[in-house]
């Protein structure tokens, strides 16, 4: 049989899985909330399609609001009904993940950003550097027009926090889409499908590098509503900065030689600056370190640890150079921060700044959310040590799964794709029956918040309410009362 047969199997297969086929409902139903004003900037020549179909009322709104929580709750309820223990239970035949999640998101192909306009925040900077104007010493209100004018009102005089590679491409995309705003904004799409790509390829096959249910761990990914809506429909450049992480650990695993990823995780961090951490555990997945107590031992690793670091840091900054941008993302590392998110420290912060305003003794209104922040930073550095002596010797994925869901909720902004950094990493570590649960509450309650956020855009919060409750009920019936399995399968081929 071909590889052409095997592939079309493969979607057959998913396509007579019922559970596939709400998915697939599901994110239609994301697609036809995505024409409403919580999604559309008023720049988007969608509305003069909109204004003649006359679908841009008050009652259109409301549909919106509705497809989307709807879309939103059948999302997870697919994600749970398709776990692989699960279909093992019924006496169902297991699914390939790719096929899944290539049936499931495709209305999101041809959607707008959905959940975030960052895409149009690279389209603008791609549009600078087609001007010659750096996006790292101006914002895109500095060229005014539909390419600025199609950015979030909050990001319009902010520089770019991203990589140099992540510009370049924003600005070839640009050309690609021959200069036009929206074309430029929905092709942003092109390298976060690539990320996905490369992140279903990997895992599997990292999976069975380290004894874990490659079916398993694709499903936890692959069909993760996270996933779908932040990588394929956000189009967020995460997504492609860790699919290089992932094939740079995948390397790794398959040759015994950590030199070649160190120089992919250098290019990944030339995208978003946070994979070169990956540096940091790439040599411990070659030479695993039992104990630190053995002073040798400890230098040799701390020894290949400022070789990987260095090569990756080399690569970024040659990068850098040869893109001729630069460093300027140095001066926007608190940009992500200048929103309130939910966070966990920011909400503490505006708890505890309630009650400090209530008694007047803060004039300025924001010591309190500043200082709450702060403590989320200092727990993050504590907590990244102590996962580096409790795990990076002998179990580096898991020091870096870990260490990357820290900093999402630890750091002053939490948005659901940055979970995603450490969540797709996630199954790899071969997590406990309880911890999966965790995740899958965790899931919930992000994709709760998202409903919240977009339905207070639309001025329908109470719908967002009913979703809640409906994602509440879906997560209880499949958490609590139904068996669960840990994430472990064969003995592991690489020693970790």
């Amino acid at each position: 049989m071909s590889r052409l047969q095997r592939g079309l199997g493969a979607l057959a297969d998913a396509w007579s899985a019922r559970a596939v086929r709400f998915g697939l409902l599901g994110s239609f139903c994301i697609l036809v909330g995505t024409l409403s004003p919580a999604y559309l900037p008023q720049a988007s020549p969608v509305w003069s399609v909109l204004n003649q179909l006359r679908w841009d009322g008050v009652v259109f709104e409301v549909l919106g609001t509705v497809f989307t929580m709807v879309g939103l709750a059948l999302l997870l309820e697919t994600w749970l009904r398709l776990r692989p223990a699960r279909r093992r239970a019924l006496g169902r035949p297991q699914l390939r993940h790719w096929a899944v999640l290539a049936i499931i998101a495709s209305p999101l192909l041809i959607a707008p950003p959905v959940f975030s306009h960052d895409a149009y925040s690279y389209a603008a900077q791609g549009w600078m550097l087609s001007n010659s104007i750096n996006p790292y010493e101006v914002g895109p209100s500095v060229l005014p027009g539909y390419f600025a004018d199609q950015v979030a009102w909050v990001w319009r005089d902010t520089t770019a926090p991203y990589g140099p590679l992540a510009l370049k491409m924003s600005h070839g995309i640009v050309v690609l889409a021959g200069y036009a705003p929206f074309v430029s904004a929905m092709l942003m799409r092109i390298p976060a499908l690539l990320g996905v790509l490369l992140i279903g390829w990997c895992t599997p096959r990292i999976a069975r590098r380290v004894g874990v249910d490659a079916a398993a761990a694709s499903w936890f990914v692959m069909c993760n509503p996270i996933l779908i809506i932040d990588f394929v429909g956000g189009m967020h450049n995460d997504s492609l900065m860790t699919g290089l992480m992932l094939l740079a650990i995948w390397l790794t695993l398959m040759h015994r030689q950590w030199w070649w990823g160190t120089l992919i995780v250098g290019v990944a961090a030339a995208i978003k600056q946070p994979a070169l951490l990956a540096a940091v555990v790439l040599p411990f997945l070659v030479v695993p370190v039992s104990s630190w107590r053995t002073s040798a031992l400890t230098l040799r690793a701390g020894a290949r640890v400022a070789a990987s670091v260095g090569l990756a840091v080399g690569a970024f900054a040659g990068v850098s150079v040869a893109t001729g941008l630069g460093f300027g993302w140095i001066n926007a590392v608190n940009v992500p921060g200048m929103v309130d998110t939910v966070s966990p420290f920011t909400v503490v912060g505006h708890i505890i700044q309630w009650v400090v305003d209530a008694l007047g003794f803060d004039p300025s209104g924001r010591v309190a959310i500043r200082a709450s922040r702060t403590v989320g930073l200092v727990v993050f550095a504590v907590g990244a040590v102590w996962l580096a002596v409790r795990h990076l010797g002998k179990r580096p994925l898991h020091f870096l799964s870990w260490t990357y869901l820290l900093f999402a909720f630890c750091a002053p902004a939490l948005h659901s794709w940055y979970v995603l950094w450490g969540g797709a990493l996630f199954p790899l570590t071969r997590p406990s029956t309880r911890w999966l649960r965790a995740a899958v509450v965790v899931t919930a309650v992000l994709l709760s918040y998202s409903a919240m956020n977009f339905a207070l855009r639309n001025g329908f919060w109470l719908l967002a309410v009913l979703l809640i409750f409906a994602v509440f009920e879906s997560v209880r019936g499949h958490t609590l009362r139904q068996r669960w399995e840990p994430l472990r399968g064969m003995r592991p081929r690489s020693p970790l």
